[in-house]
């Protein structure tokens, strides 16, 4: 696993300085032996995750991966693919719309945004509408256990990119927790290095980090599983 893991650390670190279909098909079989190590790599993880919480038990890793394709229709970015490899573990799949746990690989980091490095983070990512205005009712309700959850994560910490410069509509401004209703995702985060992702140990300490965000995990899903149902 550590080979494997140094491997893909270096494909995508070479894949981010020729990112080209030409280098790509020169590379294609070390792409294919990262992906099927990082297919195993996932599977741990969703079998480690299962055992805190259950309600991702039975996820295969292609219910959480994507495809190295980039959608290159509506960006002025044309690189053909991603520069990293990644998985969202999340009741349901990765489209399902709940909150889950992200591990992503990214060895070189780009417009010096701090959301695309190697992290873990734990959350929900550009909610529908409904699914915000239901998440923002559970932090206005219940501010107090969404802190504290917040809190237990240890090393992680609240994105806070992307927010509203004002109270969305429908909450009193200047309330307790306005900074949180603000936001327009919810996760947390923790960047973690080369050295964290070459132990022996990885998945491990990246299931026993994800643990410590199950709180939290559970209070925005109970809010999404909320919202879903209203919208039967």
């Amino acid at each position: 696993m550590v080979d494997m893991m140094r491997e893909t650390l270096d494909f995508f670190a070479e894949l981010h300085d020729n990112n080209c279909k030409e280098w790509f098909d020169l590379n294609r079989k070390r792409y294919n032996a990262v992906r099927q190590s990082f297919i195993e790599l996932t599977l741990q993880l969703i079998d480690g995750i299962s055992e805190f919480d259950t309600s991702v038990a039975g996820l295969t890793p292609a219910d959480c991966m994507w495809r190295i394709n980039r959608d290159i229709r509506f960006s002025s970015d044309k690189s053909p693919y991603k520069n990293y490899i990644s998985a969202f573990i999340a009741p349901h799949g990765k489209k399902s719309g709940y909150a889950g746990y992200y591990f992503h690989i990214e060895p070189r980091a780009h417009d010096d945004d701090p959301i695309w490095v190697h992290q873990l983070s734990a959350g929900v990512y550009m909610p529908e509408p409904v699914v915000l205005q239901s998440l923002r009712d559970e932090i206005f309700d219940n501010g107090a256990e969404v802190v504290q959850a917040i809190e237990e994560a240890r090393g992680f910490k609240l994105y806070d990119g992307d927010m509203l410069k004002r109270t969305p509509k429908g909450f009193p401004s200047g309330s307790q927790y306005d900074a949180l209703l603000r936001h327009k995702h919810l996760f947390i985060m923790q960047p973690v290095d080369d050295k964290f992702l070459l132990s022996k140990d990885l998945v491990k300490r990246a299931v026993e980090r994800f643990r410590t965000t199950h709180h939290f995990i559970s209070i925005l899903n109970r809010a999404i599983q909320y919202a879903y149902e209203e919208m039967m």
